[in-house]
């Protein structure tokens, strides 16, 4: 049985003690039944050390590891044609640097760390970027369900969007815009937040997505999922996860393994 770890940010500097240092998460990991972990950029900086470690480890533990590049919207006032020329020159290099996906992009009003104007601009400009460039991307929406989709609507209306365009990276949205989402063709995924006893809303979101849409990830080092909630979240907690999945969905442990392994598998090029 393995598990595909579809975001961890493992470069993150809450992991900088030496008793979670990447080769020690990495035999974590391996021990725990994860094969394949996605490393996502949330800034160029971030990008750019997803990529170095993605490059670095691949192998390590008999880990697959993979990446993806983009400027998060709290990042969106850091977005420079510098940047871009970065991003464009990475993903022009996609097979050889591993990165499988732009992102995480979106919008973020909870925080507002960048102006919301802005917030869309820059995430309207790495929606047509990876539409040129045939490549998933990776959306993070916290508070602006109502924006987000307004901005897919018109790129999936005006044929902008591929048939699967990504993910919805820790979905918080309701059914319904969940439902609208998958009917565009994205992947949905279930991090710790479905563990949370007082969460109502993410398992009625995950009864609604069929199960070739449904992916696991950690956000690690964040949302770590019960019974380890409070501590620092690592890959070798998605299968919390995975096990959490199974019971909502009435399959068992394996199954949902196996089905939400292919699904990232197939999201990301990897099948």
């Amino acid at each position: 049985m393995s598990f595909f770890d579809t975001h961890a940010h493992i470069y993150d500097r809450k992991y900088e003690t030496a008793e979670t240092r990447v080769e020690d998460i990495l035999s974590r990991s391996a021990a725990s039944g994860v094969t394949r972990i996605l490393i996502p950029g949330d800034s160029k900086e971030s990008s750019m050390a997803a990529v170095e470690l993605a490059g670095a480890f691949n192998g390590k533990c008999g880990m697959e590891l993979f990446c993806s590049v983009g400027v998060h919207p709290h990042e969106a006032k850091t977005y420079s044609d510098d940047v871009e020329k970065y991003l464009r020159d990475s993903i022009d290099r996609r097979e050889e640097l591993r990165i499988r996906a732009i992102g995480e992009i979106g919008l973020d009003y909870y925080y507002d760390l960048s102006e919301r104007n802005v917030q869309r601009e820059v995430f309207e400009k790495q929606l047509l970027m990876a539409y040129e460039f045939d490549i998933p991307f990776i959306l993070h929406e916290r508070d602006a369900t109502g924006d987000c989709l307004e901005i897919l609507r018109s790129f999936y209306k005006g044929g902008k969007l591929r048939k699967e365009p990504g993910v919805c990276h820790c979905c918080s949205c309701s059914p319904e815009a969940s439902q609208e989402l998958i009917k565009m063709g994205f992947y949905i995924g279930f991090d710790g937040p479905l563990t949370f006893k007082n969460n109502k809303k993410t398992p009625e979101v995950l009864k609604i997505t069929p199960l070739d849409r449904m992916v696991i990830e950690t956000d690690s080092p964040y949302l770590t999922p019960e019974p380890n909630r409070g501590s620092i979240n690592e890959p070798c907690h998605v299968a919390f996860i995975c096990a959490k999945l199974a019971e909502i969905k009435g399959i068992t442990l394996e199954e949902a393994a196996r089905i939400t392994y292919d699904n990232g598998s197939r999201l990301y090029g990897l099948s």
